[in-house]
């Protein structure tokens, strides 16, 4: 299984700064091909896309703003959204959404920061790269209002219901799991809800740094995430959904290429059939 893509790796955070190529090298070896680099700031964008255009073929980059930043989206950096997501390398708008968990921005600057990113995507044809997090309502109603404009989009790092989930497939969009489904507590509703979770809607992703499989923190002294930790993921994914490992690595990897409009696998990696 070495065509794995990690489709959420916040390869831009600090704590990768003194290892990243090492990273980058340790996931490779792994099997995990491709990354999406995710961007959470216009900085952070910036950022995401430098990195994407130093392995052509092997990371690409989203850019958005996350609601948590939300309270800090204007005119500047609607403009420099604009600028950055239309390079080529960035495949998707976003992390963008609602995060009224945290409320670290106003709900009223994330509602914004979040209706322009829509538009930002409708308006030069790249999918979303989304973000919900006790908001399910509002983000809902939103998404409802833009889809038909939307060229599709992916709930990345979906913690929640069945109910949830099944609300988001009948927009047409796909599903982000992480290394959430590992926690024992914490993971029982996105267990169930993976369950009845169709094959050609699922995506893989670490979210690393964050988010490291319970089953690999036990004893670890580290709690860093990395992208190398995929397989992990999707071992647990291919056992709560009742399929072979290989073939979800199959299907993953499709759906992956299909909504991000992927070029082929780079040269000495088998695409997946």
């Amino acid at each position: 299984m070495g065509n794995l893509i990690d489709i959420g790796a916040n390869l831009t955070h600090e704590s990768f700064d003194h290892d990243r190529n090492e990273v980058v090298a340790r996931a490779r070896a792994a099997g995990v091909s491709r990354m999406l680099i995710t961007g959470s700031t216009s900085d952070c964008s910036r950022r995401a896309l430098e990195l994407a255009r130093l392995s052509p073929g092997r990371l690409f980059a989203t850019a958005g703003v996350h609601p948590h930043h939300a309270v800090d989206f204007g005119p500047q950096t609607a403009a420099e959204l604009i600028e950055i997501a239309t390079h080529d390398e960035v495949v998707a708008v976003g992390e963008c959404g609602l995060d009224y968990y945290r409320d670290l921005s106003p709900r009223r600057d994330q509602r914004y920061a979040f209706e322009r990113q829509l538009g930002l995507a409708a308006a030069i044809g790249k999918p979303v790269f989304l973000h919900q997090r006790d908001a399910h309502a509002d983000f809902l109603a939103m998404l409802n209002e833009r889809i038909g404009d939307l060229p599709g989009g992916v709930a990345h790092c979906f913690t929640g219901t069945r109910e949830q989930m099944e609300a988001y497939l009948g927009l047409g969009l796909h599903i982000g799991v992480t290394g959430w489904i590992c926690d024992d507590s914490r993971g029982a509703s996105l267990r169930d809800a993976v369950a009845t979770l169709p094959l050609d809607r699922v995506m893989l992703e670490t979210d690393a740094p964050y988010l490291l499989p319970r089953s690999l923190a036990r004893g670890s002294r580290s709690r860093r995430n990395e992208p190398a930790n995929l397989p992990v993921v999707l071992e647990a994914v291919a056992r709560h959904m009742g399929v072979d490992p290989r073939v979800l690595a199959q299907a993953a990897t499709r759906n992956t290429e299909r909504l991000f409009r992927l070029p082929p696998a780079p040269a000495g990696i088998s695409a997946a059939r």
